[in-house]
């Protein structure tokens, strides 16, 4: 509001001091021909008054449109390309003909009242005023456009600047928007083009990187099995064994050496059927019965390792859309590790509950703790907390990272946390509209 009252103030008082030196200029020029007679005309049959107030109400009408234009507001009708060059042309006119005026009552003064009426008057009688004055105007026209067109102009050469230097790699070049017009919105549509090329190059570069980082993980876990079975198979290639029980135990080893490369490989063809957009057969779950029937599976599991479960929570079904083949992936995942680092707490708990739209599941042991530094870790492919004990209980590295993929690929969410008290590793869902 206050810019608003000073564009009116303003616009104002520069339409009054216009007004009055239009008014202190016809008062000159009604005595000149040929603008004696219109200008006599005008004053008699509608009134310098009249004029006055018109010529107020039209300056203050451009002033304060060109302010508020200029700074916020202003209609979008206008700003086109199409009125910014018939506004240059209309500005270069109006100049052209106060100019052409100017300079004829000038050469007016000169001819009355000074020495040069004698090469003035030459010209006049040979040439015409009207030619002069014909040519004089074209040149100022031409003069003016040039000038009042210039910011577009040069507008246009910093967007095909920035253009060129996007061109060259330069993805952080920014071009100024500072038209309303088409030009404007060219210049902020390149730079959101500018801006989604660039997400896009270092989506690539990161897929790169996840690649070859998958690769060399891949290699790495891949060989070091391999390499145990290739070499107890040399050993009995060459007869290097005492007897038939040192034989056993060699193939032994070589058998679940297989197994564990058998294991990595299904999981890392899973993993990357799940991270390739592999379709789901979605169907309404109940989490609640689904998560039980899981549990009373791993009974065998839980009584081998002198463990307990607990179910806690919610007794109601709790329905959401899933593909139950690969959700009990996930959770034979998160039950076994639950069962294989939390034995020392002798049970896990697994607690239901209905949370706003969401369905809460956790996975919760009393095992080791986890440590801080490995949290924001936990599930990236190939990674594991304690190296040692993941090689000698045979896991892969992937368990997590798929069941994090399976859960995403649910429009889910996983987390944990870990304290010296309990380890929770908790997944939410959102319910199936139709059952809540």
């Amino acid at each position: 509001m206050i810019k608003f009252n000073i564009a009116a103030s303003v616009s104002l008082g520069a339409a009054l001091l216009l007004a009055f030196a239009a008014r202190l200029l016809i008062a000159f020029m009604i005595d000149i021909p040929p603008y004696d007679k219109p200008l006599q005309w005008i004053v008699e049959n509608i009134g310098s008054t009249v004029m006055m107030i018109a010529a107020v109400i039209l300056f203050f009408g451009i002033g304060y449109w060109k302010l508020i234009n200029r700074k916020a507001m202003g209609n979008k009708l206008f700003r086109t390309i199409r009125w910014t060059f018939m506004y240059a042309f209309l500005q270069s006119l109006g100049l052209m003909v106060g100019f052409v005026i100017i300079g004829h009552l000038i050469a007016y003064i000169l001819i009355q009242h000074t020495s040069y009426h004698g090469t003035l008057d030459w010209i006049v009688n040979h040439i015409g005023s009207t030619p002069v004055i014909a040519v004089f105007g074209c040149l100022l026209f031409l003069a003016f456009f040039f000038w009042t067109s210039r910011n577009m102009i040069l507008y246009l050469k910093e967007i095909r600047q920035g253009l060129q230097q996007m061109a060259e790699g330069k993805l952080d070049h920014v071009i100024p928007v500072k038209a309303a017009d088409e030009l404007g919105e060219i210049a902020s549509s390149i730079n959101i083009l500018g801006e989604q090329f660039k997400q896009l190059l270092q989506e690539e570069r990161n897929a790169e990187k996840t690649k070859n980082d998958l690769i060399t993980g891949v290699s790495h876990d891949l060989r070091t099995p391999l390499t145990s079975i290739l070499g107890f198979l040399e050993l009995i290639e060459n007869d290097r064994y005492q007897d038939e029980v040192e034989l056993r135990y060699f193939v032994n080893i070589a058998f679940e050496k297989s197994q564990h490369l058998k294991r990595l490989i299904d999981d890392l063809f899973e993993y990357t059927k799940l991270n390739n957009g592999m379709p789901l057969a979605m169907e309404e779950l109940d989490i609640v019965g689904f998560t039980m029937q899981l549990a009373e599976e791993f009974v065998p599991s839980l009584e081998k390792a002198g463990m307990s479960c607990r179910i806690q929570g919610a007794e109601d079904a709790l329905w959401i859309m899933a593909d139950g083949d690969l959700l009990v992936r996930a959770y034979d995942n998160l039950i076994a590790n639950a069962i294989q680092y939390g034995h020392a707490g002798k049970s896990i708990d697994i607690r239901m509950e209905k949370a706003q739209d969401e369905a809460i599941i956790q996975i919760v042991n009393y095992g080791e703790q986890i440590p801080a530094k490995d949290i924001p870790y936990i599930f990236d492919r190939f990674y594991r907390v304690d190296q040692a004990r993941s090689a000698e209980t045979g896991g892969t590295g992937l368990g997590l990272a798929i069941t994090k993929s399976i859960i995403e690929a649910h429009n889910g969410l996983i987390t944990v946390t870990s304290t010296a008290k309990e380890t929770v590793f908790e997944t939410r869902f959102p319910l199936a509209h139709s059952k809540t």
